[in-house]
């Protein structure tokens, strides 16, 4: 492990009050997120705030450095580029579903920001961004632990602070707890104990080095297994074929995973290539042969994805999915070449394949949270495209994910298919009207256009109702209407609703029971009236895996409800609240007893 130079006092406070305001930005950020609308400034804030203040932190050695301060700008306005482009892209168009462009952006600039981290600190530590190998693997692992302390740290912290909460609240001191809840509190404090933690991992060489250490010894341990476990999955394929692979329509995600976690491994035992061989010649041939099977999981991972583009076309998730897999290939074929190359020693052209890649990881993602590569203009041309040459049918084109989540270019292409010959026909034309007015991808005008005001007489007309109900109580009508009772959707074109007053409690005063009807089963509501206003007393599901939907609504519409005692009465120890038995119907029984004993039990006394 390289030695760090130490921290002056002035950067030591730095690190602390940048984190602290980092907190306090983010805190500002979201509160005032709701009065910037739908700009999508807030989203370029967030991954501003996010970025440039943790590279300054992980970074920063002498705030007099020039070479610190120009990361810092270049960084920021890398950042500020990609992240208004990922706003424009996830804005614009009504309720659309941000998540699937922000998610990806979210996730490839942190690998890239992690990434790129080294070859900055590598600047500022040797003044070129030409860095020895060592320098880039030390500090890249250094930052991964810093980072993984730092999350530890602000647990335990956060641990405490709600310990003296409790231990306040239990004498009638809610101050802290009301404190400790608040936004404007939590934010800046958490910012705080990050930038402690950042810290306290920067300077505190030896417990890093520690943990090192022994994550590096499980990797060792686990490498020959994981090594193994690969070849002889390979081995197993020409017996065992690729038929069975693809039915788990998830193959390219397990084959991925497989070579991601190999290239984990090697790296966690190769480390800076300067030791000695660690396993014996045996296990290393083990080793190289997982590595030179590594092109053949890439190459039947890309297959499978795609064997999927080919059939359905691009979106932007297997934009991404392919964006890995490629990333992930150049690792397979370049650590099965570094096994082929063994002459300066075991694995040694790893290093070069690691910057290599690296580098070409980090060109990728800029260029796919940009213009330059915008899956979503990708994948929504690719569907456009399939629309006009017959590939897809105007019947199986699918207009809800270019409305939600295509971004703003996937609601862009949607109105521009009003002008398509294809969806010229009337039931083409409603159906993209009504795509482009729906309002969530689980509710569409069609649902709103089924539901019936809600009107007393509408509710009559539409809920069945057995013998001797009329009149309904108004009162309780009224508030199922108004929901402030919860009560089945009745109201609904294909509801399927029966109403029964029965007296469950024979208390001479009849209760209300709503049941609706679906295809597996009814949910009942009871109402009942508790100092002389309606309240839900209980609510069931019957199931009808015995009896039919259609005999289940017979009896209810018939009126053919009564209450039947439980063979177990509910108990009470003391002046506790009762409670019932739930019968056990498991198959769990004894030895059949003589007649002698049943006689003993027929006779105990009862009190």
């Amino acid at each position: 492990m390289l030695p760090s130079p130490a921290l002056p006092r002035s950067t030591r406070w730095f690190i602390v009050a940048v984190a602290a305001l980092q907190g306090l930005a983010l805190y500002a950020t979201g509160k005032y997120a709701a009065a910037l609308g739908g700009s999508g400034l807030p989203i370029a804030l967030y991954a501003l705030l996010l970025a440039v203040p943790g590279a300054m932190l992980l970074s920063v050695q002498r705030l007099r450095d020039p070479r610190f301060w120009q990361h810092a700008v270049g960084l920021s306005l890398i950042i500020a580029v990609l992240g208004a482009w990922a706003a424009w892209s996830a804005t614009g168009a009504p309720q659309l579903e941000t998540d699937t462009v922000l998610a990806p952006f979210a996730v490839s600039l942190a690998i890239a920001w992690f990434v790129a981290l080294p070859y900055l600190q590598c600047r500022i530590e040797h003044g070129r961004w030409c860095a020895p190998y060592p320098a880039l693997f030390e500090h890249g692992w250094q930052n991964a632990l810093t980072l993984a302390l730092t999350g530890v740290f602000v647990t335990i912290c956060w641990g405490v602070l709600g310990l003296c909460a409790m231990l306040f609240k239990l004498i009638g001191i809610n101050v802290f707890a009301e404190l400790f809840s608040q936004p404007g509190f939590a934010w800046p404090v958490s910012g705080l104990m990050a930038g402690l933690g950042l810290l306290v991992g920067r300077t505190q060489q030896k417990p890093v080095q520690i943990a090192r250490q022994v994550l590096f010894a499980i990797f060792k341990g686990l490498l020959p297994l994981l090594a193994l476990v690969a070849v002889l999955f390979v081995l197993s394929l020409p017996f065992t074929g690729l038929e069975a692979l693809w039915r788990t329509r998830a193959a390219t995600l397990i084959l991925m995973c497989v070579i991601a976690l190999l290239v984990l491994f090697v790296n966690a035992v190769f480390q800076d290539g300067s030791g000695e061989p660690p396993y014996p010649r045996a296990l290393r041939r083990v080793v190289d042969a997982a590595l030179l099977s590594l092109p053949i999981y890439a190459g039947l991972g890309l297959y499978a994805l795609g064997l999927r583009i080919v059939q359905y076309g691009w979106t932007g998730d297997r934009f991404w999915a392919l964006l890995a897999s490629v990333l992930l290939a150049a690792y397979a074929c370049g650590y099965a070449w570094a096994a082929l190359r063994p002459r300066r020693g075991w694995l040694h052209g790893i290093a070069r394949v690691n910057v290599i890649v690296s580098l070409i990881a980090l060109a990728l993602a800029v260029a796919a949270n940009s213009l330059l590569l915008d899956p979503h203009r990708l994948s929504v041309g690719d569907q456009l495209a399939r629309l006009r040459d017959g590939r897809a049918t105007v019947v199986d084109f699918d207009l809800k994910h270019l409305r939600f989540y295509s971004g703003r270019r996937g609601y862009q292409a949607l109105l521009a298919l009003r002008r398509e010959p294809k969806f010229a026909a009337p039931a083409a034309r409603d159906a993209l009207a009504e795509a482009i007015a729906t309002e969530s991808p689980w509710y569409s005008p069609a649902d709103r256009r089924e539901q019936a005001p809600r009107t007393a007489a509408n509710a009559l007309r539409r809920i069945a109702r057995a013998p001797g109900i009329d009149p309904v109580e108004p009162v309780w009508l009224q508030a199922v209407l108004e929901r402030k009772l919860s009560a089945p959707d009745c109201l609904r074109e294909d509801a399927r609703c029966v109403l029964m007053a029965p007296d469950l409690d024979r208390d001479g005063v009849r209760e209300y029971l709503l049941c609706e009807i679906e295809e597996y089963g009814s949910t009942c509501t009871l109402y009942a009236l508790d100092g002389g206003r309606w309240g839900v007393a209980a609510r069931s599901f019957i199931g009808t895996r015995e009896r039919g939907t259609e005999a289940l609504e017979a009896a209810m519409r018939a009126g053919k409800v009564e209450a039947v005692p439980p063979r177990w009465p509910e108990l009470r120890f003391g002046d506790g609240k009762p409670f019932s038995l739930n019968e056990d119907t498991s198959p769990q029984r004894s030895e059949p007893i003589d007649q002698a004993a049943l006689q003993r039990l027929r006779e105990v006394p009862r009190r």
